[in-house]
């Protein structure tokens, strides 16, 4: 489906939009001012607004073409305001993570040579606080709210939002003509915004992404799924991330989609029942979440309701896989005895989900689409803008993250020689593609400019024929791509077997006493595993079976719950060859997260930082080998 206006930059997006929706009621976002509060649409004349406002302040300030102005927030109207200025006047978003330390904010604004710093709340102006000295390039810092610490504002560098975009409101006229030549200036080739790695391993590095790269990559999405003036989304994946930026973000400004921003990652659950959105960008620990809640829930049902949810669920697969006639019939009973429920859960109005940034178990993708509510999975990198592969509606193969862009080529370079063994470009599909495992390499307008001032990086990174590398395994089945893993991932046992721990971990991800799980065994006789159990269902097994403890530490001690999920792992391990099976884990007595250093802000694995981190542990398992 095309775009709804035409464009070749951002820049020119948000203009043509903003003459589009001129003078209309169009919402073009909304937030909740407070917790208690409905949302505020915000049109696109408001839009426009705040955008040249705040755009006539940057050039007052001296911004230039390339120049780097940095946001450190979480998903918010502001955010996109201070994004779309930044494009007006020919400047660099660069955006970090609400979550980093101040030490690595630190790293990017030195790196970036960041100008103007845009911070959200409170705890984030006191991180720009404590390392402003240490950033000569940095001027300016902009807090989108009042701090509660008054002395916070008492720095001649530190201003208000408000009080910037009212100076910049009184500076317009004086910059009218300067937005016409900055616009004109923009071109395709020229980088918009420098997006930093989150990191799993070393210092971040700055990706370059030019217009061009974002594009082409949001024209695909539109040329392979329909999304229009009536579809509303509910953000609240980092806009700092290419995946929600270009497919939450400017995929949907160009399909005249409403924006309605979660107040936070804990509010999801309650803010799709209030926005009621169309489309929902996520990240499958969203979906494993819904997953185990949902299968606990009908656990703890009469066996008549378990009953009649996994009579639901076998007819709701079958509809879903094209069998008609009777099924059809069966499936209006299925929706009106269990899924319209849990549809209501989302808003009552999705029409699907869009999951990256990780593999999605395929038996939660499956769980899903028999319960009506799609997930089209994808694949990409921050470095490719980030699509490179999607599944299309009515097309959906769990266990694959879809067809290649239009426009985009994927190769698979084999393991063994680095020879090219498959290749495939858009939707040209020929028969007889290989299936043989490889690197995934990608090549087309999506593939970044390089790193930033980091040569040796991009030169790594995108060989001289321009493929970029993307370190992870996979295959084509049926033309669609399987990803099997990340290659520095692998795990070589004492034996020499190539262990891939992701789809292991996929597998035990459907345990609903497991929350989160780390495959460990490196040149070990045998697998073992860090788990965190799933402690809502746990304190409930607790109480049920009288085991008394005072903390989380002293449950998962309980020789109780260690027979527990003993039995689970045995259960499980049978459906893995000999050489994967888990033969000792030990329970974690907290969740893996991005505050505690083991999660990037994406929600993948740190693997050598868990490692690190329980190597006491991980050694216990493997003491007796």
């Amino acid at each position: 489906m095309p775009t709804i206006v035409a464009f070749e930059t951002i820049t020119e997006l948000y203009l043509n939009l903003t003459k589009k929706y001129k003078n209309s009621d169009k919402t073009a976002f909304a937030f909740k001012p407070s917790p208690s509060s409905v949302y505020k649409k915000i049109t696109w004349d408001m839009v426009k607004d705040d955008v040249t406002s705040l755009a006539a302040y940057l050039l007052s300030q001296g911004i230039e073409k390339g120049d780097r102005v940095a946001i450190l927030s979480e998903n918010r109207y502001e955010w996109a305001v201070t994004d779309l200025a930044i494009q007006m006047t020919g400047a660099i978003n660069v955006s970090l993570y609400s979550t980093l330390p101040s030490n690595q904010c630190e790293f990017i604004l030195q790196d970036s040579g960041a100008k103007i710093f845009f911070v959200s709340s409170g705890i984030q102006l006191k991180k720009a606080l404590e390392i402003f000295d240490s950033c000569p390039d940095l001027k300016r810092i902009i807090a989108y709210d009042e701090p509660k610490v008054q002395k916070y504002l008492s720095n001649d560098y530190v201003k208000l939002f408000d009080t910037v975009c009212a100076a910049g409101l009184k500076a317009e006229t004086l910059y009218a003509d300067e937005f016409k030549r900055r616009v004109n200036q923009t071109k395709p080739q020229d980088v918009t915004t420098l997006v930093y790695t989150s990191g799993t391993t070393g210092k971040p590095k700055g990706a370059m992404l030019t217009h061009r790269n974002i594009v082409s990559n949001v024209k695909a999405i539109h040329e392979v799924i329909a999304i229009d003036e009536n579809d509303r989304c509910l953000s609240f994946l980092p806009l700092c991330h290419t995946f929600e930026r270009t497919a939450g973000y400017y995929a949907a400004l160009a399909g005249g989609v409403e924006i309605y921003y979660a107040e936070s990652v804990d509010t999801v659950a309650k803010n799709m029942t209030e926005a009621k959105p169309t489309i929902i960008v996520s990240v499958p620990r969203l979906f494993e979440k819904m997953y185990n809640l949902i299968n606990k829930n009908v656990q703890e049902g009469s066996a008549l309701q378990q009953a009649i949810f996994n009579w639901a669920l076998n007819i709701g697969e079958k509809y879903w896989q094209g069998k008609r006639g009777f099924i059809g019939i069966q499936k209006a009973i299925a929706d009106t005895l269990v899924f319209n429920k849990l549809k209501e859960r989302t808003g009552g109005k999705v029409r699907f989900f869009v999951s990256g940034g990780a593999a999605l178990p395929s038996e939660i993708g499956t769980f899903f689409m028999s319960a009506g509510l799609s997930i089209l999975e994808g694949y990409g990198l921050t470095e490719t803008s980030p699509v490179i592969t999607c599944n299309r509606p009515g097309e959906e193969v769990m266990g694959t993250v879809g067809k290649v862009l239009n426009g985009v080529t994927v190769g698979i370079r084999s393991l063994q020689d680095s020879s090219i063994i498959a290749q495939v470009s858009g939707e040209d599909y020929p028969t007889g593609i290989s299936t043989e495992e490889g690197e995934i390499l990608n090549r087309g307008p999506n593939t970044m400019k390089g790193y930033w001032k980091n040569e040796e990086a991009t030169n790594e990174m995108i060989d001289a024929e321009g493929w970029l590398h993307t370190g992870d395994v996979g295959r084509f089945v049926n033309g669609r791509l399987k990803i099997t893993d990340r290659i520095k991932h692998m795990i070589v046992n004492a034996g020499g077997k190539n262990i891939y721990p992701g789809p292991i971990e996929d597998l035990f991800k459907t345990s609903p006493w497991i929350d989160q799980i780390v495959v460990v065994g490196e040149k070990k006789s045998f697998m073992g595993a860090l788990i965190v159990p799933d402690f809502e269902a746990l304190k409930k097994y607790a109480k049920q079976n009288h085991i008394d403890y005072e903390s989380s530490t002293e449950l998962i001690s309980s020789d109780s719950v260690r027979n527990l999920y003993s039995r689970e792992i045995r259960s499980f391990s049978k459906d893995l060859a000999s050489h994967e099976k888990i033969r000792d884990f030990r329970l974690i007595d907290h969740e893996f997260s991005v505050e505690t250093g083991e999660l990037t802000p994406t929600m993948k694995v740190k693997r050598r930082v868990i490692e690190e981190k329980y190597g006491g542990l991980i050694a216990e398992m493997f003491e007796d080998e």
